[in-house]
């Protein structure tokens, strides 16, 4: 199965695993290199929330721009996270158990979309959205902020965003560095959730590939 979907997808791999193809920047390969299921969103489990890594990966490489993500081993993190969250992609809202404004391919809480739509709002000059539209969906409830934020341009953008303003010097020299340490001070301290063998694993390939 792996073999097709990597098929599917145009993705050549050498028999060690590791991509052929390197870029500057994050690429769709890259991502079907961590997960082949992203190469498609067949029978996607929500109408409309699935995006495969073709469409993904220009989003996130804008998002490292915006936010100065410029380290392979920040970019990676946050990948490896997005991947874990977002169910490869696959979900942009929580549907399971279903929390009313948690969403964002990082599943960000209600209460940090608050803080990213303010953020884009007043903080960012040309990114669309307003103060007014920020009051308007606030007043709205949670949902309504989420709908704000989750366009495919600030949805894939917002793991880059909360490491940037909401994550301090040393967790992003920990990410850089590409050390597992790193990243389980950036899970716990920072996003402030648990360290498991799925996220880590998707992290460990992440970083394996060394490069994009």
């Amino acid at each position: 199965m792996l073999l097709t979907l990597f098929a599917l997808c145009g993705t050549i791999l050498t028999t060690s695993g590791t991509p052929l193809r390197r870029a500057n920047t994050i690429t769709a390969s890259s991502i079907t290199a961590l997960d082949p299921s992203t190469c498609s969103c067949a029978n996607a489990p929500v109408a409309g929330q699935c995006r495969t890594a073709t469409e993904a990966a220009p989003e996130i490489a804008i998002s490292f721009v915006n936010f100065a993500i410029t380290t392979f081993g920040e970019q990676a993190a946050l990948l490896a996270l997005m991947l874990y969250e977002s169910g490869a992609f696959k979900y942009s809202t929580n549907v399971y158990p279903g929390v009313p404004g948690q969403g964002t391919r990082d599943m960000q809480m209600p209460e940090v979309n608050s803080n990213y739509a303010e953020y884009l709002a007043n903080v960012c000059t040309n990114c669309g959205i307003t103060a007014a539209q920020v009051q308007q969906a606030e007043a709205e409830g949670p949902t309504a902020v989420l709908d704000l934020v989750n366009t495919d341009e600030w949805g894939f953008g917002s793991a880059a965003w909360f490491l940037a303003t909401q994550c301090d010097a040393s967790i992003r020299d920990g990410l850089a560095a590409g050390t597992e340490a790193g990243w389980d001070a950036y899970l716990q301290q920072c996003i402030r959730t648990t360290v498991n063998d799925d996220r880590t694993q998707l992290w460990s390939a992440a970083i394996a590939l060394k490069a994009w």
